[in-house]
């Protein structure tokens, strides 16, 4: 509390009476130890002849009765001054008659100031105490408007603190979801690896980019997207759950500090003059180095409610948007599962019916091959049995070419076996082309039924592949509930 000062005015107060002073003139009749008529001539003469003294015989000097003991300079400058063993220099009678005086008239003055003082002094009680009583009770009165406005602001930073504290446990979960999202993630992601791994052992003609592949390959890029977003989401989240905590940590330490200040105020509200727990602190009303302002106090609350709204809200959207997500991941992964195993199942089919007509084919050819190994034994056959009459015809125009000189003569059995031999010889080498062109067209059929038994073989590893493996591996495709998270 400052202190207070009061104007003293002199007609306040009651002015002792003028007789308490004494001095020069008063009366004829003064007392012998104060100053008496014609002091002031004695004194004149005594300091002229005082005067001449000194420039005779001064104070310092051999005839002192004392000596310098301090040094040459001293006693040139004056610092420690020779002395007698009294004093440096004696008083006259006048001086100590006016000395009574002066001493009597401050003892006057210094009762007169008493009652001045005393006046005062009891006015200023009297002041002083309303004062303080007026002072404490304002002071009172502003405590508590601070204590209840401290205390609203502690509640709506723990309003703010609770709610952002249960969002960032709904954002949590959403994390929890997302975690376990990406977690049965990998089995379509493996499903289809798998699928596009199996099917690259496909042989030869069926090593196709059919329609299954391509949709296969939509699926993982699908996957692979699908995995980028959530691992993203992922890192947002931690990133606002970061953010949130450092909204709740300030809430909280705003919220303890308001708490610490609402219980101060509190107790300071509570204390008076006659409580015991109050004691003097002399550097109390010290204004310290980092002190707030009201406005600045206010404002910082107020941000620091705005802050955790602010991070509140977007955890909120950022909460939706991985509902979002989830849900629209898992229909697209669910279409796009439709989609493949359509195309799977309509390929099947079509390697199917092509295994079956490959087969009948085969048989087919089987047939043909029977007929053909038939008419090239007939035909190895018929040749043989050529032989035979080719044989006789020449060996009887051999036998005629032995005959003698005239008898040898192109007569028409010459002309006959060798017709005959022209001719049998003309069917063996027309028997032995169509035994050529028959072995020719088995060859041809055999080598076809190799390519249709290796062409069947091919077709069964593809179904082996893609209806033994790929169907089933599919079959154990996450459900849309397991892959948004639950």
């Amino acid at each position: 509390m400052p202190v207070q000062q009061f104007n003293l005015v002199e007609g306040d107060v009651k002015v002792p009476p003028e007789e308490c002073k004494v001095g020069v003139g008063e009366s004829d009749r003064q007392p012998p130890h104060l100053p008496q008529p014609g002091d002031d001539q004695v004194h004149l003469a005594s300091a002229n002849s005082e005067a001449v003294g000194e420039e005779q015989m001064g104070r310092l000097g051999w005839w002192a009765t004392g000596r310098c003991d301090w040094s040459p300079l001293a006693e040139l400058t004056g610092t420690r001054p020779v002395v007698d063993r009294y004093t440096i220099s004696r008083y006259d009678p006048v001086e100590w008659r006016k000395a009574n005086l002066g001493m009597f008239n401050d003892s006057c003055e210094k009762q007169q100031r008493a009652k001045i003082n005393d006046y005062e002094g009891h006015s200023c009680i009297k002041e002083a105490c309303n004062l303080t009583d007026k002072v404490q009770a304002e002071s009172t009165r502003r405590l508590e408007a601070r204590s209840a406005e401290v205390r609203n602001m502690k509640i709506r930073l723990e309003h703010a603190e609770v709610a952002l504290r249960e969002e960032m446990g709904l954002l949590e979960r959403q994390r929890e979801r997302l975690v376990a999202a990406m977690g049965v993630l990998k089995i379509p992601e493996q499903i289809a690896g798998e699928c596009i791994h199996l099917r690259t052992s496909r042989l030869e003609e069926d090593l196709v980019r059919d329609a299954p592949e391509v949709e296969l390959v939509k699926e993982s890029s699908l996957i692979r997207e699908v995995k980028l977003l959530m691992q993203k989401l992922i890192k947002q989240t931690e990133d606002q759950q970061t953010i949130n905590k450092a909204a709740k940590e300030r809430l909280e330490l705003d919220w303890s500090d308001k708490v610490q200040a609402h219980q101060i105020d509190s107790k300071s509200m509570a204390l008076r003059s006659d409580s015991t727990s109050t004691l003097h602190y002399p550097g109390a009303c010290r204004v310290p180095e980092g002190q707030s302002m009201p406005e600045g106090w206010k404002h910082m609350s107020e941000e620091n409610l705005a802050m955790a709204e602010k991070e509140r809200l977007a955890s909120a959207e950022l909460r939706k948007l991985i509902d979002v997500l989830l849900t629209d991941a898992s229909r697209d992964l669910r279409t796009q599962k439709d989609a493949v195993d359509v195309a799977l199942a309509e390929r099947i089919c079509e390697t199917d019916l092509c295994r079956k007509q490959l087969e009948d084919h085969l048989d087919e050819i089987l047939r043909k091959i029977g007929e053909m190994e038939k008419l090239s034994a007939d035909l190895r056959r018929c040749i043989h049995n050529h032989d035979g009459p080719l044989k006789v015809a020449q060996t009887r125009l051999h036998n005629r070419l032995m005959r003698p000189n005239v008898e040898s003569c192109r007569d028409k059995p010459q002309y006959g076996l060798i017709d005959e031999v022209k001719t049998v010889g003309d069917a063996i080498t027309a028997l032995r082309a169509r035994l050529q062109n028959s072995e020719d067209t088995l060859t041809d059929l055999k080598g076809v039924r190799a390519q249709l038994e290796y062409q069947i073989l091919v077709k069964r590893k593809t179904l082996s592949i893609d209806k033994g493996r790929c169907q089933v591996i599919r079959s154990h495709y996450p459900s849309s509930v397991e892959l948004t998270g639950y």
